[in-house]
């Protein structure tokens, strides 16, 4: 029986109040993105949350409906130890069905539209995905629409 709930690993008690925490001092990157979520990025079906727990991990932004996580690193994630460690959490994260997108402080603050457009693609990915629509690379040659046809579950 379905609970409408989203299925990944729930984090415990520690991770959830540290994510709270969080959420109360966001760098000036993720003050930015955050804003552009919010306001730029109105797609029907997409909620971000800010700092989620999910397993052991905090995620910057989620959109738990369509599955999408949205990090933003600052210079502590390219050094040698912290691209290991990122590498893990990203892939901990896809285990758990979701898709993980890095931007980084500079290419938030310089290439925000270019971030928000990616974004979105993932977005509109994942919710034609979930609804089962697969798209077409081309055009058809008869006509009609985009959309070839359905998957059933």
């Amino acid at each position: 029986m379905s609970t409408g709930r989203p299925n990944y690993e729930r984090p415990d008690a520690r991770n959830r109040a540290l994510a709270k925490t969080m959420g109360k001092t966001m760098t000036e990157a993720e003050k930015k993105l955050w804003w552009e979520l919010r306001h730029r990025l109105k797609l029907t079906s997409t909620h971000f949350r800010r700092q989620v727990a999910i397993g052991p991990y905090i995620a910057d932004f989620c959109c738990l409906g369509a599955r999408v996580i949205v990090e933003v690193d600052g210079g502590q994630h390219y050094t040698e130890a912290g691209e290991t460690r990122d590498a893990v959490r990203s892939d901990f994260m896809m285990n758990q069905g979701f898709t993980v997108l890095r931007f980084t402080n500079a290419t938030v603050f310089q290439e925000i539209d270019s971030v928000i457009e990616t974004i979105a693609g993932a977005l509109s990915e994942a919710i034609l995905s979930r609804e089962g629509a697969i798209p077409t690379p081309d055009p058809s040659p008869q006509g009609g629409g985009e959309i070839t046809g359905v998957v059933s579950p």
